[in-house]
């Protein structure tokens, strides 16, 4: 018999306590996340303790990422196919434990956000939502950060804390997170979506810096402040000028770029695209460049390399493939183990951040998945070559000036029933595009300097602004328009 019991005495673990023999290993396995122990005791009375907390890619440890886990137990989990003789399952039961909260019933492990169950209801999130609809206090000199719906702390709105953490260090800083696995800089303080400080300090905040949607229901009070500041260059079509007529749709468009008052654009071309999109066409565009490109400038890819255990001198290639609207895992067009075999590299895989959740990380010798890895920007810089399809991180990557290749088996179907171009990437991209994997391979074999003029073009295109300095400049707008206070 395995008797299961959650304790809080040296932060959140699961602890196990079987009366048979003792395992050699057990381990609680997710998606994107595994912990193990070894049980100590003798056979006839071990226990085991797990703790529900990991530190990944050389960063602090923080509690498990919410979703499903399994528990295993010397390689049983229940589903019959190990060799050993299986124990028995653990017993029910939940706990709620300050970062997270968790269940077990059997082999399956479920990790919650940590929002009290009386929020974490339809009749609970209401109530909130009426209390932050009909709020009356003052608004606090704060800055209310979320990138990708809480997924992450990344992209322009991390770029953008950090420098207003340098100018302003008196202003508080939120970062909305969807669970208290999400690393925030220093000095921010995290808020769990639906719980009720998350409601209180997106409502109190002056100002939002967002690179995606605003969801659930937001009332922008009188002197608050909205900077979209999206999250790439678009090549897909997007908003109103995606295929097909949808009423609803475009309805939706309308209503959220209305939340926004201002909206930070890479370049002039991303500037008329998102402009029209969103019907976003009398308030401001900032047009300054990227700041989440400002490290691809002034850093290097040293650290990040180390923290994912790569060799000093290793050729690393990163697979970054875009998500598709008819499917929620990542795209299967590459075996990333025969790729870096053939390529002679460690193979990066870095899913969408749509397919953080969904899936599973790739595996394979010389292979690592990189999907839950908080920052993309490390990831470019720490890069020796991109491989992607349609993904905006391509008006990024060229920062940098290394290669690019681009891999579109599913071209026609993607332009032509899914989302559409805004133009040809064929007779523009800055890199070999093929349709294979064998083509890839020859095309990494090839001599980059084929491609060069296109793209000096494309850099002088869509990285003019790109020069290590748009986090200061948007900064520096933020402050001009006192939309915060520095004191």
């Amino acid at each position: 018999m395995t008797q299961a019991r959650f304790t809080t005495d040296d932060g959140a673990a699961l602890t196990l306590a079987g009366d048979g023999t003792r395992p050699g290993l057990v381990e609680l396995v997710g998606s994107r996340a595994r912990v193990s122990a070894v049980p100590t005791g003798e056979d006839g009375a071990w226990t085991v303790t797990l703790p529900l907390r990991a530190a990944r890619w050389g960063g602090p440890e923080l509690p498990l990422p919410s979703g499903a886990y399994r528990l295993r137990i010397d390689g049983a989990d229940g589903s019959g196919e190990s060799d050993t003789s299986e124990p028995s399952p653990p017993h029910a039961a939940e706990a709620r434990l300050g970062t997270l909260r968790a269940r077990i019933d059997g082999w399956s492990v479920r990790i919650d956000p940590p929002v009290d169950p009386a929020y974490d209801s339809g009749e609970g999130q209401d109530a909130l939502e009426r209390r932050y609809a009909t709020r009356t206090a003052r608004l606090e000199n704060a800055v209310f950060f979320e990138s990708f719906y809480g997924r992450n702390a990344s992209c322009n709105p991390l770029a953008i804390d950090r420098e207003l953490a340098r100018r302003a260090p008196g202003v508080t800083r939120y970062w909305s997170v969807v669970d208290l696995s999400v690393a925030v800089p220093d000095g921010a303080i995290p808020v769990v979506e639906g719980s009720p400080e998350w409601w209180r300090a997106r409502g109190a905040a002056r100002l939002l810096v967002v690179n995606d949607w605003l969801r659930r229901r937001f009332s922008r009070r009188s002197g608050q402040i909205v900077l979209q500041t999206w999250h790439g260059t678009p090549l897909k079509r997007l908003a109103l000028h995606r295929p097909g007529f949808d009423p609803r749709r475009m309805a939706a468009v309308v209503r959220e770029s209305r939340r926004w008052n201002v909206l930070l654009a890479q370049n002039p071309y991303a500037a008329r695209i998102l402009g029209k999109a969103y019907a976003f066409l009398s308030r401001p565009v900032w047009v300054e460049g990227y700041p989440r490109n400002d490290v691809l400038v002034t850093g290097d890819g040293t650290a990040t390399r180390e923290a994912l255990g790569i060799r000093p001198g290793e050729r690393v290639l990163l697979y970054a493939p875009t998500w598709r609207d008819d499917r929620d895992e990542m795209v299967d067009f590459v075996d990333p183990a025969a790729l870096a075999e053939a390529a002679d590299a460690v193979v990066l895989v870095r899913g969408h951040s749509r397919t953080l959740q969904p899936g599973r990380d790739a595996e394979g010798p010389r292979v690592i998945d990189v999907t839950g890895f908080p920052d993309t920007s490390l990831l470019l810089l720490a890069a020796d070559g991109l491989i992607t399809d349609y993904s905006s991180v391509m008006f990024d990557f060229s920062v940098t000036g290394k290669p690019m290749y681009f891999l579109v088996p599913d071209m026609e179907h993607y332009r032509g029933e899914l989302r559409g171009f805004y133009f040809d990437l064929a007779a523009h991209a800055p890199g070999p595009v093929v349709r294979t994997q064998d083509e890839l391979v020859a095309a990494l074999a090839a001599d980059p300097a084929e491609h060069a003029a296109r793209y000096d073009q494309w850099r002088e295109k869509f990285n003019a602004r790109d020069d290590g300095h748009a986090a200061e400049r948007v900064v520096a707008r933020i402050l001009d328009q006192g939309y915060i206070e520095t004191a």
